[in-house]
């Protein structure tokens, strides 16, 4: 970190998974809030983190506790902010209300799932976070890789993919042929516009009037430089329609974090 302009960097990190076997190793209690945002600091060398986010929802703790304890984390200059990952439309309104009427540091974002092809947010969440006024960081916007156009058999996938090791599982819901089929669809699109598939789908979520910005993952420089190369495509209303028309059909429609 000594190596890079701190002040230049938005430094952001999470709570809430166990990090030990004790009871109080997990979750989103005051004592474990306070315990892991102090190893994060130590671990990264850093004085503050800009951006704190509970990583779940914990129903076994008081809400009231964990906005309480995010709140003195930011007094105590620990974080400048604190956000959520995966909440519903419900836990948002109740963290924010309970905060606002406590004079709390309030949430300032949600890091949702969210993708062309995963759009379960988009009934309550997001309406809620605009109401709200939390922006979206959100994951997974290439649907872990199936918006690449990688895939083509849902049989055989390559040898090295995320679909040929462990975390097949994770895409278990959209990982079948006809949505496979439907993001080669996207091909000429992509082709039509001059760019890669993988830069349609990115295009498609930054331009999403709910998306403050999206979380990639890469296996080698060739993808870094792919996934930036999004950020200045303007996509216009018809290729959008285009794309909405191939993908809408085949995506999980089943209520999530609603």
């Amino acid at each position: 970190m000594s190596e890079l302009n701190r002040d230049a960097l938005v430094l952001a990190t999470k709570v809430y998974f166990p990090m030990g076997d004790g009871v109080n190793e997990r979750g989103l209690s005051r004592k474990h809030i306070r315990d892991q945002v102090h190893h994060s600091l130590r671990r990264l060398g850093v004085d503050y983190i800009d951006l704190y986010q509970c990583h779940r929802y914990d129903a076994s703790t008081p809400l009231e506790e964990t906005c309480a304890m995010m709140n003195d984390v930011i007094r105590a200059g620990d974080a400048l902010y604190w956000g959520v990952s995966e909440w519903n439309a419900d836990q948002i309104v109740a963290a924010v209300t309970l905060c606002r009427a406590r004079g709390w540091a309030v949430p300032i974002s949600n890091q949702p799932q969210y993708s062309a092809l995963w759009r379960r947010i988009e009934g309550r969440v997001l309406p809620v976070c605009d109401e709200y006024g939390l922006g979206n960081v959100v994951w997974s916007p290439l649907a872990m890789g199936i918006l690449s156009g990688k895939y083509t058999d849902a049989a055989h996938p390559p040898a090295g993919t995320r679909a040929a090791g462990p975390y097949r599982d994770m895409m278990e819901e959209y990982f079948v042929q006809p949505v496979l089929d439907a993001v080669q669809k996207l091909q000429p699109l992509a082709a039509q516009a001059g760019i890669s598939v993988s830069q349609l789908a990115l295009a498609w979520v930054l331009r999403q009037p709910a998306v403050t910005s999206a979380i990639v993952g890469a296996t080698n420089p060739a993808h870094v430089e792919d996934n930036v190369g999004a950020a200045e495509i303007e996509l216009d209303g018809d290729l959008i329609a285009a794309i909405d028309r191939v993908l809408v059909p085949v995506a999980p429609n089943e209520p999530y974090l609603t």
